[in-house]
Protein backbone atom coordinates (compact mmCIF):
# COMPACT_ATOMS: atom_id res chain seq x y z
CA UNK A 1 0.00 0.00 0.00
CA UNK A 2 2.84 2.45 1.03
CA UNK A 3 6.41 2.71 0.09
CA UNK A 4 8.88 5.44 1.11
CA UNK A 5 9.30 8.56 -0.95
CA UNK A 6 13.46 7.59 -1.24
CA UNK A 7 12.92 3.66 -2.30
CA UNK A 8 9.75 4.89 -4.93
CA UNK A 9 11.72 7.90 -5.90
CA UNK A 10 14.47 5.81 -6.73
CA UNK A 11 12.52 4.13 -9.21
CA UNK A 12 11.89 7.10 -11.37
CA UNK A 13 14.38 9.92 -10.63
CA UNK A 14 16.33 9.32 -14.11
CA UNK A 15 13.10 9.93 -16.37
CA UNK A 16 11.72 12.68 -13.67
CA UNK A 17 14.28 15.16 -14.89
CA UNK A 18 16.01 13.29 -17.33
CA UNK A 19 19.04 12.53 -15.52
CA UNK A 20 20.94 9.50 -16.48
CA UNK A 21 23.04 8.47 -13.24
CA UNK A 22 25.34 5.85 -12.77
CA UNK A 23 24.57 5.80 -9.20
CA UNK A 24 21.57 7.69 -8.53
CA UNK A 25 20.09 8.80 -5.43
CA UNK A 26 17.01 11.25 -6.02
CA UNK A 27 16.89 12.20 -2.82
CA UNK A 28 20.53 13.48 -2.72
CA UNK A 29 19.99 15.07 -5.75
CA UNK A 30 16.63 17.18 -5.20
CA UNK A 31 18.39 17.75 -1.44
CA UNK A 32 21.70 18.81 -3.09
CA UNK A 33 19.57 21.18 -5.65
CA UNK A 34 18.07 23.12 -2.53
CA UNK A 35 19.08 26.01 -1.45
CA UNK A 36 19.58 27.09 2.12
CA UNK A 37 19.71 30.74 1.61
CA UNK A 38 15.37 30.76 3.12
CA UNK A 39 16.15 29.12 6.08
CA UNK A 40 18.23 28.76 9.46
CA UNK A 41 17.92 25.09 10.67
CA UNK A 42 17.90 24.13 14.17
CA UNK A 43 19.06 20.16 14.24
CA UNK A 44 18.08 17.33 16.83
CA UNK A 45 16.19 18.66 19.03
CA UNK A 46 14.75 15.64 21.59
CA UNK A 47 11.29 16.00 22.04
CA UNK A 48 11.05 12.53 24.11
CA UNK A 49 13.98 10.01 25.68
CA UNK A 50 14.28 7.60 22.42
CA UNK A 51 16.60 8.51 19.85
CA UNK A 52 13.88 8.63 17.10
CA UNK A 53 11.88 11.11 19.34
CA UNK A 54 13.65 14.07 17.59
CA UNK A 55 12.90 16.62 15.31
CA UNK A 56 14.37 19.72 13.22
CA UNK A 57 13.09 23.34 12.70
CA UNK A 58 13.08 25.53 9.96
CA UNK A 59 12.95 28.75 10.10
CA UNK A 60 12.24 31.47 7.54
CA UNK A 61 15.26 33.83 6.88
CA UNK A 62 13.32 37.01 7.51
CA UNK A 63 10.45 35.89 9.65
CA UNK A 64 7.55 37.76 9.84
CA UNK A 65 6.09 38.41 13.35
CA UNK A 66 3.93 35.78 14.39
CA UNK A 67 4.86 33.42 11.85
CA UNK A 68 2.89 30.28 11.05
CA UNK A 69 4.47 26.73 11.89
CA UNK A 70 3.53 23.31 9.81
CA UNK A 71 5.16 20.20 11.41
CA UNK A 72 5.13 17.80 8.89
CA UNK A 73 5.15 13.90 9.00
CA UNK A 74 6.69 11.70 6.13
CA UNK A 75 5.70 8.51 5.07
CA UNK A 76 7.45 5.27 4.73
CA UNK A 77 4.61 2.79 6.09
CA UNK A 78 5.36 3.29 9.52
CA UNK A 79 8.39 1.39 8.94
CA UNK A 80 10.95 3.55 7.03
CA UNK A 81 11.64 7.28 7.14
CA UNK A 82 13.97 9.81 8.47
CA UNK A 83 13.32 13.82 8.78
CA UNK A 84 17.08 14.41 7.01
CA UNK A 85 15.55 13.21 3.69
CA UNK A 86 12.71 16.27 3.77
CA UNK A 87 15.41 19.25 4.04
CA UNK A 88 13.39 20.39 0.60
CA UNK A 89 10.22 20.34 2.49
CA UNK A 90 11.78 22.50 5.22
CA UNK A 91 13.13 24.49 2.61
CA UNK A 92 9.78 25.05 0.56
CA UNK A 93 7.88 25.85 3.18
CA UNK A 94 9.85 28.11 4.66
CA UNK A 95 10.54 30.07 1.42
CA UNK A 96 6.46 31.14 2.06
CA UNK A 97 6.95 32.18 5.60
CA UNK A 98 6.37 29.27 7.42
CA UNK A 99 8.04 28.02 10.52
CA UNK A 100 8.54 24.54 9.72
CA UNK A 101 9.20 21.19 12.00
CA UNK A 102 10.63 17.90 10.57
CA UNK A 103 9.78 15.28 13.23
CA UNK A 104 10.93 11.55 13.65
CA UNK A 105 9.22 9.60 15.32
CA UNK A 106 9.65 5.29 16.03
CA UNK A 107 8.80 2.80 13.76
CA UNK A 108 7.92 -1.07 13.35
CA UNK A 109 9.23 -3.32 14.20
CA UNK A 110 10.21 -1.17 17.22
CA UNK A 111 6.82 -0.10 17.93
CA UNK A 112 3.47 -0.76 16.46
CA UNK A 113 0.31 1.19 16.28
CA UNK A 114 -0.85 3.11 18.12
CA UNK A 115 2.66 4.12 19.31
CA UNK A 116 3.82 6.07 16.71
CA UNK A 117 0.41 8.80 16.92
CA UNK A 118 1.62 8.95 20.55
CA UNK A 119 5.07 9.95 19.61
CA UNK A 120 3.52 12.40 16.90
CA UNK A 121 0.93 13.56 19.04
CA UNK A 122 4.35 14.29 21.85
CA UNK A 123 6.34 16.05 18.91
CA UNK A 124 3.16 18.44 18.53
CA UNK A 125 2.81 19.32 21.92
CA UNK A 126 6.24 20.05 22.33
CA UNK A 127 6.25 22.23 19.02
CA UNK A 128 2.86 24.53 21.10
CA UNK A 129 4.99 24.93 23.93
CA UNK A 130 8.52 25.49 22.51
CA UNK A 131 8.13 27.26 18.74
CA UNK A 132 7.95 30.68 20.27
CA UNK A 133 11.35 30.36 21.30
CA UNK A 134 12.17 29.87 17.20
CA UNK A 135 9.75 32.50 16.01
CA UNK A 136 6.70 30.46 15.35
CA UNK A 137 3.35 31.47 16.45
CA UNK A 138 1.71 28.38 18.39
CA UNK A 139 -1.38 29.79 17.88
CA UNK A 140 -1.26 29.49 13.86
CA UNK A 141 -0.70 26.05 14.16
CA UNK A 142 -1.06 23.29 11.43
CA UNK A 143 -0.22 19.79 11.20
CA UNK A 144 0.68 18.41 8.04
CA UNK A 145 1.64 14.91 5.86
CA UNK A 146 2.62 12.86 3.76
CA UNK A 147 1.37 9.12 2.55
CA UNK A 148 1.69 7.02 6.51
CA UNK A 149 2.72 11.09 7.97
CA UNK A 150 -0.64 12.11 6.14
CA UNK A 151 -2.35 8.98 8.51
CA UNK A 152 -0.70 10.34 11.25
CA UNK A 153 -1.28 14.07 11.02
CA UNK A 154 -5.35 12.56 10.22
CA UNK A 155 -5.67 10.70 13.50
CA UNK A 156 -4.17 13.44 15.46
CA UNK A 157 -6.83 16.30 13.55
CA UNK A 158 -9.50 13.85 13.93
CA UNK A 159 -9.41 11.85 17.32
CA UNK A 160 -8.94 13.80 20.10
CA UNK A 161 -7.34 11.47 22.36
CA UNK A 162 -3.83 11.79 20.92
CA UNK A 163 -3.31 15.46 21.38
CA UNK A 164 -5.66 15.34 24.68
CA UNK A 165 -2.43 13.53 26.10
CA UNK A 166 -0.17 16.48 25.85
CA UNK A 167 -2.49 18.89 26.87
CA UNK A 168 -3.99 19.98 23.42
CA UNK A 169 -7.18 19.07 21.57
CA UNK A 170 -8.22 19.70 18.03
CA UNK A 171 -8.92 23.27 18.55
CA UNK A 172 -5.74 23.75 18.56
CA UNK A 173 -4.88 23.55 15.51
CA UNK A 174 -5.73 26.19 12.94
CA UNK A 175 -6.12 23.17 9.98
CA UNK A 176 -4.34 20.08 8.50
CA UNK A 177 -3.02 18.88 5.48
CA UNK A 178 -2.71 15.24 4.16
CA UNK A 179 -0.87 14.66 0.86
CA UNK A 180 -1.69 11.16 -0.40
CA UNK A 181 -2.89 9.83 3.03
CA UNK A 182 -4.36 6.24 3.50
CA UNK A 183 -7.60 7.42 5.51
CA UNK A 184 -9.89 4.15 5.16
CA UNK A 185 -7.57 1.15 4.51
CA UNK A 186 -9.07 -1.88 6.00
CA UNK A 187 -9.01 -5.04 5.53
CA UNK A 188 -4.90 -4.07 5.03
CA UNK A 189 -3.67 -5.70 1.61
CA UNK A 190 0.02 -4.35 1.84
CA UNK A 191 2.13 -7.34 3.73
CA UNK A 192 4.97 -4.96 4.77
CA UNK A 193 1.71 -3.04 6.45
CA UNK A 194 -0.01 -5.93 7.89
CA UNK A 195 2.05 -6.65 11.33
CA UNK A 196 1.99 -2.89 12.03
CA UNK A 197 -1.89 -3.01 12.10
CA UNK A 198 -2.32 -6.55 14.18
CA UNK A 199 -3.76 -7.69 10.99
CA UNK A 200 -6.19 -9.96 10.97
CA UNK A 201 -6.92 -7.81 14.23
CA UNK A 202 -6.63 -4.52 13.05
CA UNK A 203 -8.64 -2.02 15.28
CA UNK A 204 -11.47 -0.30 13.28
CA UNK A 205 -10.64 2.54 15.37
CA UNK A 206 -7.44 3.06 13.62
CA UNK A 207 -8.93 4.52 10.51
CA UNK A 208 -9.01 8.06 10.19
CA UNK A 209 -12.49 8.21 8.73
CA UNK A 210 -14.05 6.41 11.65
CA UNK A 211 -13.15 9.85 13.74
CA UNK A 212 -14.95 12.44 11.74
CA UNK A 213 -16.55 15.12 13.35
CA UNK A 214 -17.50 18.88 13.05
CA UNK A 215 -15.00 19.36 15.36
CA UNK A 216 -12.53 18.90 12.59
CA UNK A 217 -10.29 21.42 11.66
CA UNK A 218 -10.04 23.07 8.42
CA UNK A 219 -8.46 20.61 5.99
CA UNK A 220 -6.40 20.60 2.82
CA UNK A 221 -6.90 17.25 1.11
CA UNK A 222 -4.53 16.85 -2.21
CA UNK A 223 -3.68 13.36 -3.90
CA UNK A 224 -2.12 12.16 -7.35
CA UNK A 225 -5.09 11.37 -9.75
CA UNK A 226 -3.10 8.09 -10.66
CA UNK A 227 -1.99 7.21 -8.00
CA UNK A 228 -1.78 3.18 -7.31
CA UNK A 229 -0.48 2.92 -3.67
CA UNK A 230 -2.97 4.72 -1.82
CA UNK A 231 -6.83 4.81 -3.68
CA UNK A 232 -7.49 8.22 -4.07
CA UNK A 233 -11.02 7.77 -4.09
CA UNK A 234 -11.44 5.93 -1.18
CA UNK A 235 -9.24 7.57 1.02
CA UNK A 236 -9.10 11.00 -0.23
CA UNK A 237 -12.68 11.72 -1.44
CA UNK A 238 -14.18 9.17 0.79
CA UNK A 239 -12.55 11.48 3.87
CA UNK A 240 -12.90 14.73 1.92
CA UNK A 241 -16.81 13.77 1.56
CA UNK A 242 -17.22 12.44 5.46
CA UNK A 243 -15.75 15.51 6.94
CA UNK A 244 -17.73 17.53 4.03
CA UNK A 245 -20.88 16.02 5.36
CA UNK A 246 -20.25 16.99 9.03
CA UNK A 247 -20.10 20.22 8.34
CA UNK A 248 -15.70 20.80 8.22
CA UNK A 249 -14.17 23.40 5.88
CA UNK A 250 -12.45 21.19 3.78
CA UNK A 251 -10.58 21.35 -0.07
CA UNK A 252 -9.79 18.61 -2.07
CA UNK A 253 -7.78 18.91 -4.83
CA UNK A 254 -5.96 15.92 -7.67
CA UNK A 255 -3.56 16.05 -10.11
CA UNK A 256 -2.71 14.57 -12.96
CA UNK A 257 0.91 14.99 -13.64
CA UNK A 258 1.92 13.53 -10.17
CA UNK A 259 2.31 10.18 -8.88
CA UNK A 260 2.01 8.97 -5.54
CA UNK A 261 5.45 9.64 -4.40
CA UNK A 262 6.31 12.97 -7.08
CA UNK A 263 3.11 14.71 -5.24
CA UNK A 264 5.46 15.48 -1.83
CA UNK A 265 8.59 16.13 -4.52
CA UNK A 266 6.43 18.22 -6.03
CA UNK A 267 7.55 21.07 -3.45
CA UNK A 268 11.08 20.56 -4.11
CA UNK A 269 12.15 23.39 -6.14
CA UNK A 270 13.24 20.93 -9.33
CA UNK A 271 10.07 19.81 -9.79
CA UNK A 272 7.65 22.52 -8.61
CA UNK A 273 6.62 22.24 -12.14
CA UNK A 274 4.62 19.16 -11.38
CA UNK A 275 1.63 20.83 -9.57
CA UNK A 276 1.33 23.83 -7.17
CA UNK A 277 1.25 21.53 -4.50
CA UNK A 278 3.26 24.37 -1.95
CA UNK A 279 1.04 27.36 -3.75
CA UNK A 280 -1.55 26.02 -2.53
CA UNK A 281 -0.26 25.03 1.28
CA UNK A 282 0.35 28.09 1.23
CA UNK A 283 -2.87 29.54 0.18
CA UNK A 284 -4.46 27.35 3.06
CA UNK A 285 -2.30 28.71 5.99
CA UNK A 286 -2.62 32.27 4.85
CA UNK A 287 -6.15 31.84 4.60
CA UNK A 288 -6.54 30.10 8.12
Amino acid sequence: MLISFKRAAGLACAGLMGWVLSACSPVRIINGLTPTASFDKTSDIAYGADPRQTLDIYRPKQPAPGAPVVIFFYGGSWNSGSRSDYLFVGEALASRGITTVIADYRLYPQVRYPQFLQDSAQATGWTYQHIADYGGNPQRLFLMGHSAGAYNAAMLALDPQWLRAVGMSPASLRGWMGLAGPYDFLPIKDEAVRPVFFYPDSPPESQPVRHVSRAAPPTLLMAAKTDTLVNPTRNTGGLATALRGAGVPVQELYFSRTSHVTLVAALSRPLRWLAPVLDNIGEFVSDH
